[in-house]
């Protein structure tokens, strides 16, 4: 079903640091205008996972509060996007006969996703995404779509994307309790891609690094299909520690500094510029140059892309990667980190922020509204054509039965 006129979107953006919520709306073209952001600190989790239901809960609906008062309505269902350390990824491949060797219908394609998606998972792991990559009709490969095409044999090749059947059931029961229904769950890096790679990015292989409080995402998009995901278990929070425990000072001071004066590169920092660093308790101020606080920041920021770079080799990713590497996230912001990363990945690399939305459009163009603002641009996607890339029906299925589980019809 198509989206109407005037029809709203809600991408609830659940993080390790902040949480924020991103109201839409369907124009008369079709796209969608940002009519309102609310946000708030995320207080009850710890590597995308929530640690304490109560606090969660409050952090959630403070942020849908600030939405719903800016856009002046009551906000009920909301696209959340799930995250973390939990999650888990590989491809795999399935295989049906057409029926009656015949023309490939929709019932062609979702046995053919089930098929593939027939995995034996461990008992604490519950299937997220079942995303097609190819499909390949008798012994013609590379079809993205083989609707309507004749054959008599039907393969697909999928990438699953897993995650902790309890992580997964607490993030939803969290936004249950703010009184919110969950109508989807998103992987954030997909949904980061929508709102920050372009088409011939996703065409020609790019790498997406989508860099959070606790982790970090990384995916691979080639061909216009998900290649690769991956969960690097070091985020902002990480920096933000480091520096904390360097100038001895609380790690939202830290934090603060960061974000104001810290580079990735000490080298290109002035030893002479001094920033003033408050004390923990309350204590007189100490100062600190920005060289130093980079000095500080570049070992970590260098272990992440190392990191990445190493995921890259072992998967032997390079191939894919002809577009560069795209940083997006709030700590992509961080001074020179562009830089630093060209260098560890010999590649094009740039920040990634937000793009194909109107309305407040300027409010959500810095790169921590990645997540929020892609949420929304999926939805619409995938209600503008049906499917959800090319099997709506398996994931919806899934998905029916998780709200089920959680007892919402």
């Amino acid at each position: 079903m198509s989206l109407r006129a005037g029809e709203i979107l809600v991408g609830l953006d659940i993080g390790t640091t902040k949480i924020c919520a991103v109201v839409g709306e369907v124009t008369e073209e079709g796209g969608i205008d940002i009519i309102a952001v609310g946000q708030s600190p995320s207080d009850g989790l710890r590597g995308g996972v929530v640690i304490n239901i109560e606090k969660t809960v409050a952090s959630i609906r403070h942020a849908v509060d600030e939405a719903e008062k800016m856009a002046t309505m009551e906000i009920l269902d909301v696209v959340a996007g799930v995250a973390g350390s939990h999650i888990s990824s590989f491809n795999n491949r399935g295989q049906v006969p057409v029926r009656n060797r015949n023309e490939i219908s929709q019932i062609d394609v979702d046995r053919v996703l089930d098929y593939a998606a027939t995995v034996k998972l461990p008992e604490d792991q519950e299937i997220i995404h079942v995303l097609p990559q190819q499909f390949t009709v008798d012994d013609q490969e590379g079809i993205q779509n083989p609707l309507g095409m004749n054959g008599v044999r039907l393969e697909a090749d999928v990438h699953i994307v897993t995650g902790q059947t309890m992580a997964i059931r607490n993030l939803v029961k969290c936004c249950q309790g703010a009184g919110l229904n969950v109508v989807d769950l998103v992987l954030e890096p997909l949904a980061s891609a929508k709102a920050v790679l372009n088409a011939d990015e996703r065409e020609i292989g790019v790498g997406l690094l989508d860099i959070g409080g606790g982790t970090s995402d990384f995916a691979v998009f080639y061909d216009h299909c998900i290649q690769h995901t991956w969960v690097l278990p070091l985020g902002g929070n990480h920096m933000s520690a480091d520096l904390a425990s360097g100038l001895r000072t609380s790690i939202s001071d830290a934090g603060l500094i960061k974000e104001k004066y810290g580079s990735a590169l000490a080298a290109m920092e002035d030893g002479e510029d001094v920033v003033e660093v408050p004390s923990v308790g309350g204590g007189e101020p100490r100062k600190a140059t920005r060289e130093y606080i980079a000095s500080i920041l570049e070992p970590r920021a260098h272990e992440m892309m190392d990191l990445v770079r190493m995921e890259i080799d072992r998967m032997k990713l390079l191939d894919y990667l002809s577009g560069g590497i795209v940083l997006t996230g709030g700590a992509s912001q961080l001074g020179h980190l562009a830089s630093l990363a060209e260098d560890v990945f010999d590649l094009a690399v740039r920040v990634g922020r937000p793009r194909g939305v109107g309305g407040l459009a300027e409010a959500v163009s810095d790169p921590r509204y990645a997540t929020g603002v892609g949420l929304i641009l999926f939805a619409a996607g995938d209600n503008a054509h049906g499917r959800r890339n090319g099997g709506e029906g398996l994931i919806e299925k899934m998905f029916k039965g998780l709200r089920a589980l959680f007892g919402r019809g």
